[in-house]
């Protein structure tokens, strides 16, 4: 408490933070009091997140994907894994059923995920209820985020008060599989300067896995002010509970000898652990503070704090090797793994427009201070069998014994930042910045004699764009960036004697690219890119508690996406993407859940003012489940899975919707964790929704 009165103290007393520009609202929105930046249908025109500054998509030199609200609602997304699925060049992996994990450009992440641009890295699985859209960015962003962000990040975007008037929403949906949940939506105008705004869940959690269940429910109060002047305030509380079955899905089985392994076929709904006992459940408090204001004409400031508590549990047994055989047997694993976590950040930006002559220049300079303290717990299970037969599945019982792991670690980065958005004229803009860090761990193992543990690093990360604008409405750019990731990992829970020696991973992303506005409401870009990782590590296939170093690798890719209305009552929104990974100077060893080729399309079309149709298709080529350093390293065979849904508003007030996932009724595997623990993709279902507003 002492740190974080202090932290606090000491930043009212700086320039303010994350998205200095969003107080620049023009006039006539000033009912918004916060503004998160501007959509219409699935089209985004701008974003605050990737530059900190308000800066049209179109002059911001690096890929990124927006799904805005509507998109969301349209398809029906209850997740992060739902969104990504239709994001080409990202992956969803499984996060061993307790948390998300994704892929981005061949990096692995269960921690580069932001709310409002403001870290939020702790393991779980996130809601979409109270969220107005979610941005996707690729590559390397350690200018504005820090630490991480390897191959990207994904920032999530809450939902604001606005003293326009008063608006009450309320959503209800269930599916085939009995899963169901309501949500509401409540905005009320306090006065003409300030506004209430009210978010709520519950989800009753269900789907095609044997003994599979589970619920969430969350709450997201948030007021906002206009203090006018040009000062803007706002105070966010959000809880969350979350308590579900640990599913890991299926192991792998043999194919021939010197070939991969495919995963385990004809369990499609076999739970592989132990009924009643793989469980994970969270509890987290989530407050957040913004303050926004001009200090002068031309001079704005903005802060954010951030303060989270989290405990989390999850307890889970595990496939922890290949079936013998398509009736064979299958080794168990098990453990408990409860952690806490208390986060504490703030950032501070100061956003400066300059005009020098016929040179623009929007400079920006931050600062950002954070404290995140986390306990961790590991005890190793006892099962009362260790096989599971499948030819006769009786499920063994599991009692979960002695620490085998208990540390605690807190973790203080201080950072500071300055980026130049510089014009010269209409046709050309270059982004120039740099960022400093001072990331710093100490903990103590107490496992046995205890030990202490700690590490400092200081970085220094570049950021270099030029954008060439032939006409309005294109940009043609180039970029370099680099991020870093300390040697704690993305959870920092622990170092051991021989990672304390280690300097951190780097990730260096080279990048050109070019959009288009073909018209003001649908948009082409295409991006080639090449992201290096030096100093690598990676989970040992073998040993998925330990990791190993593999030297540097190296992805590259093309990159192709498409967003907006190709007709007036016809909106799209997707893309296609190739990659390839591999270790420089060993192409047999190749990078895990790395499909080559991935292509994801969702249409919606309006046959008239009530009657609309969507459809979507994804397809993923084949990916290791983790990385090749094996002939039988798992593969995961690729998949086309076939969406569609259908609109039907009633009246001004009330519309239907049926969501229809996997049309075909493909057979296929979603996600995995490693080369055991495989997702199976669910059969066809169907989501009915219904929707009020007022």
């Amino acid at each position: 408490m002492k740190k974080l009165l202090l932290a606090s103290c000491a930043l009212i007393a700086m320039p303010g933070l994350a998205h200095a520009a969003e107080a620049e609202a023009d006039a006539g929105d000033a009912q918004a009091i916060i503004v998160t930046g501007k959509a219409e249908g699935y089209l985004a025109s701008d974003s605050v997140t990737a530059t900190k500054t308000d800066t049209p998509l179109l002059d911001v030199p690096q890929s990124i994907t927006v799904v805005t609200r509507e998109r969301l609602d349209d398809q029906a997304q209850r997740s992060i894994g739902d969104v990504l699925r239709y994001v080409p060049g990202t992956t969803v992996g499984q996060g061993e059923g307790n948390r998300d994990q994704i892929t981005l450009r061949g990096q692995n992440t269960t921690a580069d995920f932001f709310l409002d641009g403001v870290r939020d890295d702790v393991q779980y699985f996130r809601s979409l209820y109270n969220i107005e859209r979610v941005e996707i960015l690729k590559g390397p962003f350690a200018l504005i985020f820090g630490r991480g962000g390897s191959g990207g990040i994904v920032n999530r975007v809450q939902k604001t008060p606005s003293a326009d008037a008063l608006r009450v929403g309320g959503v209800a949906s269930v599916n085939t599989f009995g899963a169901w949940d309501v949500a509401a939506d409540i905005n009320a105008p306090i006065s003409s300067n300030a506004a209430f705004r009210l978010n709520a869940t519950y989800e009753s959690l269900d789907n095609h896995r044997d003994f599979f269940g589970g619920e969430r429910y969350a709450i997201n109060p948030y007021v906002a002010v206009d203090l006018g002047g040009g000062w803007k305030a706002g105070l966010s509380y959000e809880y969350v509970n979350d308590d579900r079955v640990t599913d890991r899905g299926v192991p792998s089985i043999a194919t021939a000898p010197g070939q991969p392994n495919r995963p385990l076929t004809g369990y499609r709904d076999t739970f592989f652990g132990v009924p009643g006992a793989n469980r994970t459940e969270l509890e987290a408090h989530i407050l957040k503070a913004r303050l926004d204001g001009e200090l002068a004409e031309n001079l704005a400031w903005s802060t954010t704090l951030l303060y989270g508590d989290y405990d989390k549990y999850y307890a889970n047994v595990f496939a922890n090797g290949a079936a013998t055989g398509q009736t064979g047997t299958v080794a168990l694993s098990s453990y408990f793994d409860p952690t806490t976590r208390q986060n504490f950040i703030a950032q501070s930006n100061l956003v400066w427009d300059v005009d020098l002559g016929a040179v623009t220049n929007k400079i920006l300079f931050g600062l950002e201070y954070g404290d995140q303290d986390s306990a961790n717990q590991r005890r190793n299970g006892t099962l009362s069998s260790g096989t599971l037969n499948l030819a006769n599945i009786v499920y063994p019982t599991v009692t979960f014994g002695a620490l085998a792991r208990d540390t605690q670690s807190d973790v203080t980065f201080v950072s500071a930042y300055a980026q130049d958005q510089i014009s010269f004229g209409e046709h050309v803009d270059v982004v120039v910045g740099l960022r400093y860090d001072r990331f710093e761990i100490t903990g103590i193992d107490r496992i046995g004699t205890p030990r202490a543990f700690g590490r400092t690093d200081e970085k220094v990360s570049p950021r270099v764009g030029l954008i060439l604008k032939p006409q309005p409405n294109v940009s043609i750019y180039g970029s370099y960036s680099q991020s870093f990731l300390p040697r704690s990992g993305d959870q920092f829970l622990t170092l051991s004697a021989t990672q304390q020696n280690l300097a951190p991973e780097r990730f260096t992303n080279y990048e050109v690219g070019a959009k288009w506005d073909i018209r003001p409401d649908l948009n082409l870009t295409l991006a080639l890119f090449q992201l290096d990782r030096t100093n690598a590590t990676t989970p040992d296939p073998e040993n998925v508690l330990t990791t190993i170093n593999i030297g540097e690798t190296r992805t590259r890719g093309v990159e192709i996406g498409v967003a907006g209305r190709i007709l007036p009552n016809w909106q799209t929104s997707g893309g296609y993407t190739y990659q390839d990974g591999e270790l420089r100077g060993n192409g047999f060893v190749r990078l895990g859940q790395l499909p080559k080729h991935q292509f994801a399309l969702w249409n919606r079309v309006d046959l008239d003012r009530r009657l609309g149709v969507g459809l979507g298709v994804v397809h993923q080529s084949s990916q290791f489940a983790a990385i090749r350093t094996l002939p039988t390293t798992t593969r995961l065979p690729a998949f086309t899975r076939v969406d569609a849904a259908v609109f039907y508003k009633a009246s001004d007030n009330l519309e239907l919707q049926l969501n229809v996932e996997n049309l075909l009724d493909e057979d296929y595997f979603a996600d995995a964790h490693n080369n055991n623990n495989i997702t199976p993709g669910a059969p066809i279902n169907a989501r009915f929704t219904v929707r009020l507003t007022y």
